[in-house]
């Protein structure tokens, strides 16, 4: 349904914008005179023969305009103007000064002092008219303008109460997708597994985690599904469920034997499922890509498939750096879609770093991308920096290479890193 704009309703208030009007003279016949014409306008006239009374007059029943004499004994026109702009009022309150004064400069004073108009002693009936619709005009405009923006108030409340509502959800959204990855480091007594997920948002499509193949064998994935926020965060959610550690038998990456234990599928059968999944029972346009691995932690021999995800960086024991992988396609895109294992082989004090594009695509100011030879040179600077330490480091390094510690994207790593020997905690 179109969304239909409140249109604010001409009130009486707002039609007749003056009705209270107070005159402040010290001379009595000057007041009548003066009360003679506005009743015969239809004002509702109240008189002041100081400023004094008339601030009192003024806390008890503050009138549309005033009409005051600038020379009075004791407080003059413009005190008295000074106090009735500092007043607390729902509306706003016309005041024209009633003076003899032609003078530039006290002219300048007396707007200084807060009035809106002067009128020049002895005063014409015409132009006191005039004025006091000029007055109006103002008045009116002010009060059509307040009426406006309280008929929008209340939406603009609504919609406030709904954004704090959903900011609040979002940040449970957030501490629940967190929870997803609940082991941030595992220590495997010949490897060491350490994982960082961090959102551009509350909540984001990035998705790092493992799970246990066998005694000696853990399955590690990264995921990076496409856009931001809550759908994507969903689909990380439910993609969590597929490759589930905690309940094997929905694990898509492993196949129930006879005997009721599990062997793991190759990476590159586990992601053609996936894929055959998301397009045959998921309806929705995301796609994500995947880096699958099954970790052998004994041997150090390492299966890999990949699905569009960046290219893996492997640290051997020496510092170097290398890329690897075979590429393939994202999951969700076409049906029917192969990918490929690749295998390699981590010596001890080897290290790989499974990561998302908000890694490699991480921007300076300028839009550089760091790339995959940038990464390479902070993994060669945190060499010697180990576990979390190095993930945290890892994130202080893009943020200096960005400039900017609010990245664009979401920024997601898994770091596998053999021991030097078994016996080294």
């Amino acid at each position: 349904m179109a969304y239909v704009a409140p249109v604010a309703v001409e009130t009486p208030a707002i039609k007749q914008a003056i009705r209270q009007v107070l005159v402040v003279d010290d001379s009595r016949l000057q007041r009548r005179i003066l009360a003679a014409s506005l009743k015969k306008w239809g004002f509702q006239i109240t008189e002041a023969s100081s400023g004094d009374e008339a601030l009192q007059i003024c806390h008890d029943s503050p009138p549309d305009l005033v009409l005051s004499d600038w020379m009075m004994p004791g407080m003059s026109g413009p005190e008295f103007c000074r106090y009735f702009r500092d007043m607390q009022r729902d509306s706003y309150g016309y005041f024209i000064l009633l003076t003899s004064k032609s003078n530039k400069s006290e002219i300048a004073c007396g707007l200084d002092a807060g009035a809106d108009d002067f009128l020049t002693k002895p005063v014409n009936a015409g132009e006191l008219r005039a004025r006091i619709a000029a007055g109006e005009r103002i008045l009116r405009m002010e009060r059509e303008l307040t009426e406006k923006n309280r008929l929008v108030k209340s939406p603009l409340d609504t919609i406030q109460a709904l954004y704090d509502s959903l900011d609040r959800d979002l940040i449970e959204a957030k501490k629940l997708q967190q929870s997803l990855v609940s082991d941030r480091y595992r220590d495997f007594g010949t490897a060491e597994v350490s994982m960082l997920l961090r959102s551009s948002g509350h909540v984001g499509g990035d998705l790092v985690g493992m799970y246990p193949i066998s005694e000696t064998r853990i399955g590690l994935y990264g995921i990076d599904v496409s856009g931001h926020g809550i759908s994507s965060a969903l689909m990380t959610a439910r993609l969590a469920g597929y490759l589930s550690g905690a309940a094997p038998e929905q694990n898509v990456g492993l196949r129930r034997l006879p005997d009721g234990s599990y062997e793991p599928r190759p990476p590159r059968e586990t992601i053609a499922a996936l894929n055959e999944l998301f397009l045959n029972e998921i309806a929705t346009e995301l796609y994500f890509t995947l880096l699958l691995a099954d970790v052998d932690l004994e041997t150090g021999r390492v299966v890999m498939a990949q699905a569009g995800h960046p290219y893996p960086a492997v640290q051997r024991a020496d510092g170097t750096v290398e890329s690897v992988g075979s590429g393939g396609l994202p999951v969700g895109l076409i049906p029917g879609a192969t990918f490929e294992d690749f295998e390699m082989t981590l010596r001890p004090g080897d290290r790989l770093m499974i990561h998302s594009d908000g890694v490699v695509e991480c921007a300076t100011q300028d839009g550089v991308l760091l790339d995959d030879e940038g990464l390479a040179a902070i993994l060669g600077d945190l060499r010697h920096t180990r576990g979390l330490a190095c993930l945290e480091s890892l994130i202080w390094k893009l943020t200096e290479f960005a400039g900017d510690d609010h990245f664009t994207d979401d920024v997601s790593a898994i770091l596998l890193e053999m021991k030097s020997s078994p016996l080294i905690g």
